[in-house]
């Protein structure tokens, strides 16, 4: 599988490259690639317990942003 990246684009990679133990561009992009998902995947997790919410409702109530 192919994706195209602008050229401008893959040299700065490929300057980034040389200053890791990454062997390609291939292998440095996946990496950035996997670490985005897991971040993205990490984020669509966390979810608010009701417990958690209520207690942010109670200091938006002691703050007087709601009533």
């Amino acid at each position: 599988m192919k994706v195209e990246i602008p050229d401008e684009i893959y040299r700065k990679i490929e300057e980034r490259v040389k200053e890791t133990e990454f062997k390609s561009v291939d292998e440095y992009v996946a990496y950035i690639l996997r670490e985005v998902l897991e971040s993205l995947e990490e984020e669509e997790d966390q979810v608010f317990s009701e417990e958690e919410e209520e207690k942010v409702r109670e200091r938006l109530r002691a703050l007087g942003y709601i009533d």
